[in-house]
């Protein structure tokens, strides 16, 4: 399936979350199995090659895209939650989205000295990668890059997080 067939997939929603947002929603493209298992391997294939230890996903449809990409690498998956979802020790951050404010927290020893995959469903003002490289950071882990479902270029989150090596297979 090419990017432009799954591209399709996508439904845009006007004015949601709020006025003047369009969202584009992933819900068919999850509904479709093969648009599904092609979307994964296009999100996996760019890192086949780096050494990689565990992939962080963000909450929470980095988790079924981070979960997915940790099985096809052979390594673990490491949730990045809204506060309170986790049992404690947990590290935390507090970052600006698109259209609010929030935070993430990991365990607190799920990085150290680990290299880490980013993965999130959609890459748009950079905020959400931002803090998970962050709380990576915090915990002396190594972030070697980020794979994105759909990045939305207008918002320049890659700029934000240069030079941080992502790979999006929609734009």
């Amino acid at each position: 399936m090419t990017p432009q067939e799954l591209d399709n997939l996508l439904r845009p929603i006007s004015d949601w979350p709020k006025p003047g947002v369009t969202f584009r929603d992933i819900g068919p493209l999850l509904d479709d199995p093969e648009a599904l298992m092609a979307a994964v391997a296009a999100m996996v294939d760019p890192w086949r090659d780096t050494p990689i230890d565990v992939v962080a996903g963000a909450e929470s449809r980095g988790f079924i895209f981070g979960t997915a990409i940790a099985l096809a690498l052979g390594v673990g998956f490491a949730p990045l939650r809204k506060p309170g979802k986790l049992p404690p020790p947990v590290s935390q951050v507090s970052y600006t989205l698109e259209y609010g404010e929030d935070q993430l927290e990991a365990a607190a020893d799920a990085f150290t000295q680990r290299r880490v995959l980013l993965v999130d469903d959609v890459l748009a003002t950079g905020g959400t990668l931002r803090a998970a490289a962050a709380l990576v950071e915090q915990q002396q882990g190594l972030v070697v890059g980020a794979s994105i479902l759909l990045e939305i270029p207008a918002l320049e989150g890659r700029q934000l997080l240069a030079p941080m090596h992502i790979e999006s297979v929609l734009c």
